[in-house]
């Protein structure tokens, strides 16, 4: 999870966050190359008296100036399009849960089991013991098996949600009578937090997501035991 001061994005847990964090640095070398040239040839600019007639006439110049944006364009466009089909790859999922946003809680429904589904609200800041995070806790949360495909199905009963987790690299809005589906794969154990990311009311701010990623193993004892 995110920590105070924090200059850049969440550890990665998921290989599609993974490939997010590389194309973000990626894009942000080319953003600061871009802006290092551009603030050097201002300097020159501003600091040189000599100037060469032909310059702005130069019919190379032009050329190079028009090619050579549509090349970095490219170069960004080809690896985003790439994630982009990755991110909408279902890939024979292991385990399917449907998840339906609420004023102001989540509900989840395991699909696969007769009967696994609860309720997941915030807990008040004053019921909250040592160690627990300060509106990011719930009193259910999410347990789902690692290294494994999971589907998750998003929709709302009421206004529009967006089900966040960042470290997972996963943000699909909640839209009432509209059924979303996004897929996720955890390659550690852990807990992964999250919130609404699309502003639903006054009570926006008290929708955490909290995922518990467990082995196998241990995920069926928990589902034996909720059953």
């Amino acid at each position: 999870m995110a920590y105070p001061f924090q200059m850049g994005l969440q550890d990665a847990t998921s290989p599609i966050m993974e490939e997010l964090l590389h194309f973000h640095d990626h894009t942000l070398m080319i953003v600061f190359l871009i802006s290092s040239l551009v603030l050097y040839i201002i300097s020159l600019m501003l600091t040189t008296k000599l100037t060469h007639t032909s310059t702005m006439d130069a019919q190379e110049v032009e050329t190079v100036w028009t090619i050579l944006p549509a090349i970095i364009l490219i170069l960004i466009a080809l690896p985003s399009l790439r994630i982009l089909y990755m991110m909408d790859e279902i890939n024979n999922p292991s385990l399917t849960v449907k998840t339906m946003g609420h004023q102001w809680y989540w509900s989840y429904e395991y699909t696969d089991y007769e009967d696994l589904n609860f309720d997941s609200y915030m807990v008040p800041t004053q019921e909250l013991k040592p160690g627990e995070l300060r509106l990011l806790e719930v009193d259910n949360r999410v347990v789902l098996p690692m290294e494994m495909t999971i589907r998750m199905l998003i929709s709302s009963e009421d206004v529009l949600h967006s089900w966040a987790v960042p470290s997972l690299g996963l943000k699909t809005d909640a839209i009432p009578g509209r059924l979303n589906q996004t897929t996720l794969m955890a390659m550690r154990p852990g807990l992964y937090y999250g919130q609404c990311s699309e502003i639903c009311g006054s009570n926006h701010s008290f929708m955490p997501i909290v995922l518990e990623l467990v082995p196998l193993s241990h995920f069926e004892k928990w589902s034996t035991s909720m059953l």
